[in-house]
């Protein structure tokens, strides 16, 4: 039975073309149990595809005919093939995590066919230190970036010894899949279908946001950044985009972060932002490409986050956002840090003042620039809204198993877009802070460096803070 797809992942298919595919991706990391054989890869392989039952969500496709009046809706797929989605695959030689993050590269590079189920799940050996990998990816309009990540928790364990742990695809067992989450203003379509019509001033009135709109884009206009920012200064990373990717990680303890959010008072999301801001800064500097003016930051906010810790079975999106000013005309890694503090302090006053309905409507309106410039094709003539996408997912805080195998790290990819050629994901885990880089291999240059210049802009932070 078809089912009527919301406005927001309608969005998602509707903007996705060759050069810019819209779909999140997860690479997690496992150590083998211990006393697993020589065959133990192929049999989690077997295992991930072969689960009791598929869960609805991995059934179904994007569809759209004359009998469904031109619009698309989310129909069964009949001829369901488990094993085009679940993928063994190996590494070359020498097995480095270099080879890893170049395959994540090119298969996060590669659309999903629209006439099936939009997701694809590789299991991969073949690293020389013996672990093995898994890389997800699961278009945006199914699910975005927080409920991933807890769809992935909710089929780990801290029991080690536990095993009868379906694969992230798989039904659970006993009815705990869990269920839609509902807002204060309703469900996922109803929260996506009002904020449309707020953002097109359908029924601002209504939704009570001519007090806060006036506001905030008075603030933008000074160009000071809150819920809305209307204009970034240009950089090599506002341009067209192709559709080749390139993906770096690594992580990082936690109480280094927190560490330094205790000396400062500010926040750990804060100093995540102040390494970004710090490690940009030095990267452009080295391409002779640092603007004069500060990057802005798109912040997401995901609006299920304030309501439940439970993730959608029926998928769905639900995102507002701050833009912040990241200071990168600043040479002083404390003084960067403080104007990132207030800048996400005035963000979150901004939103703390709105419904989820007004914040997506707000944030629909701070996004309708950075849709429709590359729709026209105005990059370069248009100042972008900001300059890059900057999230931060929560993870597990502790150790966690999938049938005996220990999950060692888990890390994000993410979209980035034409006019928006950079995304910096973060996801924590068991005590580390795991930092995901997708971009474009053309537009963003050596992108692995950011690595280096994270791990130097950490240690900076430390010594501004007197660590």
């Amino acid at each position: 039975m078809a089912t009527p797809i919301d406005p927001t992942a309608a969005g998602f298919l509707l903007a996705e073309n060759r050069n810019m595919p819209m779909h999140v991706g997860g690479l997690q990391l496992f150590k083998k149990p211990e006393g697993a054989g020589r065959t133990y890869v192929r049999e989690m392989f077997q295992a991930m595809s072969s689960p009791e039952e598929v869960a609805p969500l991995f059934l179904k496709h994007p569809h759209r005919s004359v009998r469904t009046g031109g619009q698309l809706v989310w129909k069964p797929d009949e001829q369901f093939d488990i094993e085009h989605h679940v993928r063994h695959s190996a590494l070359p030689g020498p097995g480095r995590v270099r080879e890893l993050l170049e395959l994540c590269s090119r298969l996060h590079g590669t659309r999903l066919a629209r006439e099936r189920p939009l997701w694809e799940a590789h299991v991969i050996e073949g690293l020389r230190d013996g672990r093995v990998a898994m890389y997800t990816k699961t278009h945006h309009a199914l699910i975005d970036g927080v409920s991933a990540m807890r769809l992935l928790a909710s089929v780990l364990s801290t029991d080690p010894d536990q095993r009868d742990m379906p694969p992230p695809w798989g039904a659970r067992p006993g009815g705990r899949t869990p269920r839609p989450v509902l807002t204060d203003d309703g469900g996922i379509s109803e929260v996506t279908m009002t904020a449309l019509r707020s953002a097109l001033g359908i029924t601002a009135e209504a939704a009570g946001m001519p007090g806060a709109l006036v506001k905030t884009i008075r603030k933008g206009l000074r160009n000071e950044t809150s819920a809305l920012s209307l204009y970034a200064p240009r950089t090599i990373l506002n341009q067209s985009i192709t559709g080749s990717r390139r993906f770096a990680a690594q992580d990082w303890p936690v109480e280094r972060l927190r560490a330094i959010g205790r000396s400062t008072g500010t926040t750990i999301n804060d100093v995540v932002m102040a390494m970004c801001s710090g490690a940009m800064r030095t990267y452009l500097l080295e391409l002779d490409a640092l603007p004069d003016a500060p990057l802005v930051a798109m912040v997401p906010v995901g609006l299920n986050a304030k309501h439940s810790q439970v993730a959608s079975a029926e998928g769905g999106n639900a995102v507002g956002a701050v833009m912040v000013q990241l200071a990168t005309d600043q040479a002083d890694p404390a003084r960067r840090l403080g104007t990132i503090h207030r800048s996400m302090k005035d963000g979150k006053e901004a939103l703390s003042s709105m419904t989820p309905v007004q914040i997506l409507a707000m944030s629909a309106i701070g996004q309708a620039p950075a849709i429709l410039t590359p729709m026209l094709r105005m990059q370069g003539i248009v100042r972008p809204p900001y300059n890059l996408i900057i999230s931060n997912v929560p993870g597990p805080r502790s150790t966690h198993y999938w049938n005996g195998a220990q999950l060692l790290g888990s890390y994000p990819l993410s979209i980035p877009i034409n006019g928006m050629a950079l995304n910096i994901t973060c996801t924590s885990y068991d005590g580390n802070m795991a930092f995901g880089l997708t971009g474009c291999r053309r537009t963003v240059p050596h992108l692995q460096r950011l690595l280096g210049h994270l791990d130097d802009e950490l240690r900076n932070l430390e010594t501004a803070a007197g660590l």
